[in-house]
């Protein structure tokens, strides 16, 4: 009697631990920006490998898929390089009966980028001539507008192949910000949104496929997340600051773009391009997790704050690595108080 009852407490206990260990493994979906895609990467793989039990499965489609994904329900959370405007929040509440909480992750630069055979070194871009070039005004590599900022390089006469993106991007959201800022007729004609009805150009689905395009394309020019341009070997080109400073992408650069921030707003949604200052690179972004502020799921959660938590500690530790810079600390003392309205 006494070793059947054994066995049968045995048998329990077994089966328990199995119910309880698949309790307690989480699986979160998540879908949005391109941008921020290999630091994202990086940070899943290394708390799945710390955590084992939280698997976040994150797909990179665009910052305008990430929203319209988060807003419909069908990942756990969104994430995008533009924040979300007032009607996309006021769908959001809509759809979902809760808000959507942004929570900056890095800062990052979009670069311009280009292959025009025979010219190797960083080209000097002004303001002017970037929304020219992609207000389809300027057209061939040696007008004007770009032989007098390069003064000693011998640009071609060839017509400028534009190249852009044909998803809603954050990436696309942080260059026509800035184009907006810079080109009132850029503003006005244009506008700035995660997708936008270009004047001119081939299009490209996600930085690698405007990567790709450019590579391939002679006498091409686009604009791609700076981590992409330096892991494919890319030229990019320096960009004229407010300041009067042709200025290249690095991590000092957008730390210095993020530094001449005066305030960040309680719900985190601010533009950082063309800021002012001294060695400030002008096409400089935040990028952001888009998280809802309702979570049904006990343990989905629990697991998503965690990460965050982890995300503002250990997580800026892995971002110079992947050419992203940290976070301001203000910004994280910030962040870790808004965790708590995750509910």
């Amino acid at each position: 009697m006494t070793r059947r009852i054994f066995i049968v407490n045995a048998a329990l206990a077994a089966a328990l631990t199995v119910g309880t260990a698949s309790a307690q493994q989480v699986l979160i979906n998540a879908a949005g920006a391109t941008f921020p895609y290999p630091m994202y990467s990086k940070w899943f793989d290394e708390y799945h490998k710390k955590f084992p039990t939280v698997q976040i499965n994150y797909q990179s489609i665009g910052s305008g898929g990430g929203i319209q994904q988060v807003t419909a329900g069908t990942v756990d959370f969104g994430a995008s390089d533009g924040p979300m405007n007032d009607m996309q929040l006021k769908d959001f509440q809509d759809k979902r009966g809760s808000a959507i909480l942004h929570f900056p992750t890095v800062m990052g630069a979009v670069v311009p980028t280009y292959n025009i055979p025979g010219v190797t070194g960083s080209l000097n871009f002004t303001p002017e001539a970037l929304a020219g070039i992609f207000l389809g005004k300027i057209t061939k590599w040696d007008d004007p507008e770009l032989t007098k900022a390069n003064p000693g390089i011998k640009l071609p006469s060839n017509n400028i192949v534009v190249v852009h993106r044909s998803d809603g991007s954050g990436t696309t959201y942080v260059w026509v910000d800035y184009l907006s800022k810079i080109s009132k007729e850029w503003e006005t004609k244009v506008g700035k949104a995660t997708s936008v009805n270009w004047p001119v150009g081939l299009g490209g689905k996600g930085n690698e496929g405007v990567s790709g395009s450019i590579q391939q394309t002679a006498n091409s020019v686009g604009y791609v997340e700076l981590i992409y341009a330096v892991q494919n070997k890319m030229t990019y080109g320096n960009v004229k600051n407010a300041s009067g400073e042709f200025i290249q992408a690095s991590l000092a650069s957008v730390t210095a773009a993020a530094a001449a921030m005066k305030d960040m707003p309680e719900d985190f949604r601010v533009s950082i391009t063309n800021a002012p200052g001294k060695g400030v690179y002008p096409i400089s972004s935040f990028t952001w997790l888009l998280i809802p502020s309702k979570i049904a799921d006990p343990a989905k959660k629990k697991a998503i704050k965690d990460f965050l938590t982890w995300m503002l500690a250990d997580g800026q530790k892995m971002t110079e690595a992947l050419s992203y810079a940290q976070l301001p600390k203000p910004v994280i003392a910030k962040e870790v108080k808004a965790i708590a309205k995750i509910q």
